[in-house]
């Protein structure tokens, strides 16, 4: 009932897997990524203990084999299941039981496979694969793309309902929600894979806004301690950031927030009038940032 694309990449270390099913939230059921430590999906009439389990071999440090053959070894109705293992260093097994519904495939590559079940055809693995691998943009555009010329091959038999795509960095520590560079879910569309597509920028522009939200002192925390290189770095991220996420203007907003606590106040003040201008609301939003000690006293009611 699934079609998933489980990679590595080689150029940051950086691994993924992205799936589409016409299931209610794929994303909750087939599989899981930890920075560092692997990918484990499951699928098919999938265990949703596989991921959880096969995560904690491979960080007991197992083989993606050795992981595959616990894991089906402990349950009676493996034969039902798909699964792909891939550790850190992108090395991987696959697993496809025979009481798997046809049509069914694996594709295997270099640091990436491709697995699918109730498939309308016997090529979708296959274009999966081919895509991904033909591709030269970021790992997550590349899983995207993957799942596209899935359903350009045919696809799931029964149509399309949810998709999931995560990507995770190489670092290993004790924190691994840090190290998480996308993760998207759509669990319910009439295009999900299409609406995934769309979200990736949406997510790559909120990325960069996160960034400076979240790291003071760009826009939280003692202000006197912002860096000015720093601070130009934000500035520019979200300027691009911006320009990605069109009419959505969340990005100038904070970009307005960086350059008034940076000093740089005639710009911030231009941009904070662009913005009130097209949302009066705005204005007091910034009367209360500027209350709370996030924009200089200076800039309440202006």
């Amino acid at each position: 009932m699934t079609y998933s694309m489980v990679s590595f990449n080689p150029d940051d270390g950086s691994l993924g897997f992205a799936a589409q099913s016409h299931f209610f939230a794929v994303g909750s059921v087939v599989g899981d990524a930890e920075a560092g430590v692997g990918v484990v999906v499951s699928q098919a009439f999938a265990n949703t203990d596989w991921p959880h389990e096969g995560l904690a071999l491979l960080r007991a440090g197992a083989t993606p084999d050795d992981v595959l053959d616990t894991l089906t070894s402990a349950d009676p109705q493996a034969e039902y299941r798909q699964a792909i293992v891939m550790d850190a260093g992108g090395r991987y097994a696959c697993f496809g039981g025979t009481g798997c519904a046809p049509h069914t495939g694996i594709a295997r590559g270099e640091g990436m496979a491709a697995v699918g079940n109730m498939l309308a055809s016997d090529t979708v693995c296959a274009a999966m694969l081919a895509t991904h691998r033909a591709s030269t943009s970021t790992h997550a555009d590349r899983l995207v793309a993957a799942l596209l010329a899935g359903e350009r091959a045919g696809g799931d038999a029964r149509g399309s309902q949810s998709a999931v795509l995560k990507v995770v960095g190489p670092v290993r520590d004790e924190r691994p929600w840090r190290h998480v560079l996308a993760d998207i879910r759509v669990d319910d569309h009439a295009d999900p894979v299409a609406e995934l597509r769309r979200m990736l920028p949406i997510h790559e522009g909120f990325r960069a806004i996160g960034a400076a939200l979240f790291a003071p002192p760009l826009v939280i925390g003692d202000a006197s301690g912002i860096v000015a290189d720093r601070a130009r770095e934000t500035i520019a991220a979200l300027a691009s950031a911006a320009i990605g996420l069109g009419a959505n203007r969340e990005a100038d907003l904070w970009r307005a927030v960086v350059l008034l606590r940076s000093g740089r106040v005639d710009a911030g003040r231009a941009l904070i009038g662009e913005l009130t201008a097209e949302r009066p609301q705005l204005a007091e939003f910034a009367d209360g940032l500027a209350q709370v000690g996030i924009l200089p006293r200076s800039e309440a009611a202006r």
